[in-house]
């Protein structure tokens, strides 16, 4: 059967409420480019370093079934092969986890769909020759119609065009994993490289990347299970996820440390003066005495 883009379900998500409130959010974070300083240019790259970090981390949570730590992520980002006192399965769940990524980073360049294959075997995912062939298919069709002319879209800060092109992702991505086949226990760690797949195609279509813990995985997946209109339905389920992530992507472009460290020091300031008058209420004025200027 050939994969075919459902317009109507695009034209339909795209007007649903939570897309367009992401879709809010993503206008907003879009319009902050070009960056103009150094400070919000440092902040994007420890964001997009921290998207990393925290996405590899819930992908080696969902294929181990350990509890993976952010500072575990963190050694294997920067290079470790090995952590001390912590199981290798973990270590090498996370290298994999890694690869992946960096794949998918590149087919929102390329839209090369070796690229999600590869992804696929990084993660160890075992599909059916059918089911690569069938996602193979979808992944040609997706690129193929959503970027035409080969090329990446260039990002536009509209809210009626990022609703477009996000409600375009989502169905695409949905009934992809239509496609897969959910009998076996390796059904989560199949969506999860679709999900991958999904990053990179956002990038392809100039929006920002988005973020799944592995819980969220989870119910998205029961969300589907029970669904009888799964792209409509799945887009509901992502569209809030995608719009936090957005914002926080935003507030972290936005941060400023210098102003920061000047607000941390007046919230001490308030919560000491708070202090001291919690711990001098009992004591009451003497109205005898004459009030001292200090």
């Amino acid at each position: 059967m050939t994969f075919v883009i459902k317009e109507t379900d695009i034209a339909r998500v795209a007007l649903l409420e939570p897309i367009r409130d992401a879709a809010g959010a993503g206008a907003q974070l879009l319009e902050l480019w070009p960056l103009q300083t150094a400070v919000a240019m440092d902040n994007d790259a420890k964001y997009t370093e921290d998207l990393q970090v925290r996405a590899t981390r819930e992908i080696a949570r969902l294929l181990t079934g350990e509890d993976v730590t952010i500072a575990d992520a963190e050694f294997v980002y920067e290079g470790a092969t090995s952590i001390p006192g912590r199981p290798q399965s973990i270590v090498d769940a996370m290298l994999a986890a890694n690869e992946a990524y960096e794949n998918m980073a590149e087919y929102s360049t390329t839209a090369d769909t070796q690229l999600v294959m590869a992804s696929v075997g990084d993660l160890g995912v075992e599909w059916s020759e059918e089911e690569i062939k069938k996602v193979a298919e979808a992944v040609e069709t997706i690129s193929g119609y959503l970027t035409p002319d080969g090329k990446p879209l260039e990002a536009v800060a509209d809210r009626e065009a990022v609703s477009q092109r996000l409600a375009s992702a989502l169905v695409s991505f949905c009934d992809m994993v239509g496609l897969l086949d959910d009998s076996d226990d390796t059904y989560g760690a199949k969506v999860l490289a679709c999900v991958l797949f999904l990053n990179g195609l956002n990038e392809r279509l100039g929006l920002p990347q988005m973020f799944v813990s592995e819980q969220q995985l989870h119910g998205f997946i029961k969300m589907l299970n029970d669904s009888r209109q799964q792209a409509v339905d799945g887009a509901q389920y992502l569209a809030p996820l995608i719009a936090a992530e957005w914002d926080n992507h935003r507030d972290r472009i936005l941060w400023d440390p210098h102003q920061a460290k000047k607000d941390a020091k007046a919230e001490d300031e308030r919560k000491n003066k708070a202090a001291l008058a919690a711990k001098f209420a009992h004591i009451k004025d003497d109205e005898s005495k004459k009030a001292v200027e200090l």
